[in-house]
């Protein structure tokens, strides 16, 4: 999928020109993987652009960071107030947006002590990222023959860059066997999540998902479902999953920031349920849409309005 440029990304405090936001060849981020992120979505609204959750995903971008010791020069105010510049100057009316913080250029060498702490974020125009029929059709996986890191060795609550090289081994083997995404089973054999998704299950009228000890992101759409499925009177439970539940679930379905809400109706081939979007699936996504979308009252206070203009971030 060919990226979708906008005019300006912000980088140490300052809008560059697209093509001029470029890094060091031996940054000790390109070597080494030394970055953390976040994925965050701006929906447009009939009030104009809103980003969805804006405070948690910078939260978890500090926490991230705070693992991995990383000193960022920027408040988590003033990175919430570069996002909305970044948006507003690219004049987008609904994007995603990407923050990055990374070690930047000073020595080669796996200690990273000393290397500048650099901060970039990017607003984008970006589609339905499973293909524009995934919301209302659903789509295939398989259980990928990688397995999601064991604890103690990476750490799996912060969304680190070096972390995706295990997801692009999951994404790359579940497209080359044509499916459309992967979902990964921890060191012990029990359901984690997809290579970038997190993941609930649909069983007797009752919602599902890994706990956070099987290896899984503490994903934000993932809480907010939790909380829109308990407003809807859906139980909720969190459970360490074993693959074969799998293929006996009546409903299944990713969350994420860039999925979304997006229903699965294979694994390996075995057709969930009756192989359609389930109405409890149905239910959520018109829950989730119909807030981030505007159409309903935001009553938890999940959207961050974008003004046309923003002052700088300082």
């Amino acid at each position: 999928m060919a990226m979708t440029k906008s005019d300006t990304i912000w980088m140490n405090g300052k809008l560059v020109p697209w093509d001029q936001a470029q890094v060091h060849v031996l940054s000790h981020v390109l070597h080494y993987g030394s970055s953390v992120f976040e994925g965050i979505r701006a929906y447009k609204t009939p009030s104009g652009p809103a980003i969805f959750r804006l405070a948690d995903h910078i939260e978890r971008l500090a926490y991230s960071a705070k693992i991995y010791r990383m000193k960022t020069p920027y408040t988590q105010q003033q990175i919430e107030q570069a996002c909305l510049e970044t948006v507003a100057a690219n004049k987008l009316d609904e994007c995603y947006i990407r923050p990055l913080v990374y070690r930047g250029y000073s020595h080669v060498g796996v200690n990273p002590i000393g290397t500048p702490i650099d901060v970039a974020i990017a607003a984008y125009p970006w589609g339905k990222y499973l293909g524009d029929d995934a919301l209302t059709k659903g789509v295939s996986v398989k259980i990928g023959t990688w397995a999601r890191m064991a604890p103690n060795t990476l750490p799996a609550m912060a969304k680190a860059g070096g972390n995706y090289l295990n997801s692009q081994l999951l994404k790359l083997e579940a497209v080359e066997d044509g499916y459309s995404e992967a979902i990964a089973l921890d060191t012990n054999g029990y359901v984690s999540e997809g290579s970038g998704e997190n993941l609930f299950l649909v069983h007797k009228g009752e919602l599902i998902t890994p706990p956070m000890h099987n290896s899984i992101l503490a994903g934000i759409t993932r809480a907010s479902v939790v909380t829109l499925a308990k407003e809807l009177d859906i139980p909720v439970r969190e459970m360490v999953i074993p693959r074969e539940m799998l293929y006996i679930v009546d409903e299944l379905f990713f969350t994420g920031t860039a999925v979304e809400i997006t229903p699965i109706t294979s694994v390996d081939k075995v057709t969930v349920g009756n192989g359609e979007v389930g109405p409890i699936t149905k239910a959520l996504q018109k829950a989730f849409f119909g807030i981030v979308k505007g159409e309903v009252a935001d009553r938890h206070h999940w959207l961050t309005k974008v003004p046309r203009t923003v002052a700088a971030a300082s």
